[in-house]
């Protein structure tokens, strides 16, 4: 659905009817330059737009450094509370994170309640968690980010609801920081259970011998979309920020008839909190374990350098820098020609993909197989015919080159990895002196 966003700018994004009016501020340090800061007061709109907010109008604060009660200084705030009175708005947001001290002073001096940068983003991840994985990382994550906050902001929080006070709820900004401390070791004890479980999962995967490949990149690039056209998964996609957080893992044919598993993980955002990227550890360590990163990124964006920025940002933090990986531009039928020439000139593996038309998809596979074949070596076996299981594994986790039927066994010449040799290990033929 098109819809004209309060800046004038056309977008296409499907979003919960809009609830609140909202109204944007932005401190601006001689350090940042003018298109950064647009970039981000865009962005900012649309999470507020997903949030179901309408920005009625934006506040730009130009200082030397911020103001350590107020961010702005308490002559913009006024100026805002103005802004508040006329648009009858019932949320303030800043394109920032703001310190406890500051968001309680702020209001109340705005009379309405205040959600900074990580506090919206963590409000859109409670809208969007939809299984208890996703449920417990989020609310872990909203209640590390309430616990310093409870004094002296609970006046409006309880008045309204909204944006700020979802996941949660109001109910717990009320009870005893003691009750809620032990709430957090309950959701991080599940947590810890989670990734166990997870690494479980992982290791059938690893004895399997079944490559890994984890899609990465800037929320909203197109991952789920992605996933869906290499594996015919049937993942949610949506225009929407964060449209997915919990990770689908659907197994690939390769094209040398070996098979993989992709797994699209959570989309990044820049400045994405602290909080949330040790929250959903669990989740991450998927992109840890991975044998192949595919960095995604929306070719068709004007920050997509940015995007992929902030994409190693993150995997630097959850140290997965030194993966293997691939970028792929995805959207590459709407990108312009040049700018696309450009950015697969950037060094390093690229490829230009559209998950929608199908464009470049069987090149991509192609260097995911070239990529995960790299470990693998040729070996020969002699097995029984009553070992037939292992043939099939071998077809599907490795690569049969040929086979000979003999009276006693099956001769096969296969290309297989450091894990599937050790399930064909008894049947190895020595190689001649």
């Amino acid at each position: 659905m098109l819809s004209t966003e309060p800046s004038g700018k056309l977008i296409d994004l499907e979003r919960p009817p809009v609830v609140e009016t909202a109204i944007l501020g932005r401190l601006v340090l001689p350090t940042d330059s003018d298109q950064a800061v647009e970039e981000s007061l865009e962005e900012m709109r649309q999470l507020a737009w997903t949030a179901g907010a309408n920005v009625a109008c934006t506040f730009v604060q130009r200082r030397a450094k911020p103001c350590p009660g107020t961010l702005i200084g308490v002559g913009k705030a006024a100026e805002m509370k103005a802004a508040v009175d006329e648009f009858g708005a019932n949320v303030v947001l800043f394109d920032s994170d703001l310190s406890p001290g500051q968001g309680s002073k702020l209001e109340e001096i705005l009379g309405v309640k205040v959600v900074d940068r990580t506090q919206l983003i963590l409000d859109i991840f409670a809208q969007r968690a939809q299984t208890n994985e996703g449920k417990h990382q989020v609310e872990l994550a909203q209640l590390q980010y309430m616990l310093p906050r409870l004094a002296g902001r609970g006046s409006v929080m309880r008045q309204q609801g909204g944006i700020g006070v979802r996941g949660p709820g109001e109910q717990k900004l009320e009870v005893d920081r003691r009750v809620i401390r032990r709430h957090i070791q309950r959701l991080e004890a599940s947590i810890e259970n989670i990734r166990k479980s997870r690494r479980v999962q992982r290791q059938r995967r690893s004895e399997g011998a079944v490559g890994t490949v984890a899609l990465v990149g800037y929320t909203n690039a197109g991952k789920s979309s992605l996933l869906n056209a290499l594996a015919g998964a049937d993942a949610f996609v949506e225009n929407k920020l964060f449209a997915t957080l919990d990770p689908r893992a659907r197994r690939c044919k390769l094209p040398s008839q070996r098979e993989a598993v992709l797994t699209d993980t959570v989309g990044f955002i820049r400045s994405l909190p602290h909080s949330l990227v040790a929250a959903f550890r669990a989740t991450l360590e998927e992109v840890n374990e991975a044998d192949l990163l595919l960095v995604v990124a929306d070719a068709a964006h004007a920050a997509v350098h940015e995007h992929i920025q902030a994409v190693y940002e993150v995997l630097d933090e959850i140290h997965a820098m030194d993966k293997p990986r691939i970028v792929v531009f995805n959207k590459s039928d709407i990108a312009a020609p040049d700018n696309l020439r450009q950015l697969l000139w950037g060094g390093g593996v690229c490829m230009a993909v559209s998950a929608k038309t199908g464009e470049g998809l069987s090149e991509l596979l192609a260097e995911v197989d070239k990529q995960l074949a790299a470990g693998f070596h040729l070996v020969r076996l002699s097995i029984p015919h009553s070992q037939a299981g292992v043939l099939a594994r071998l077809r599907r986790t490795g690569r049969i080159l040929s086979q000979e039927y003999g009276n006693d066994a099956i001769l096969v010449e296969a290309e297989v990895d450091s894990a599937l040799e050790r399930v064909v290990e008894p049947y190895l033929i020595p190689a001649a002196p």
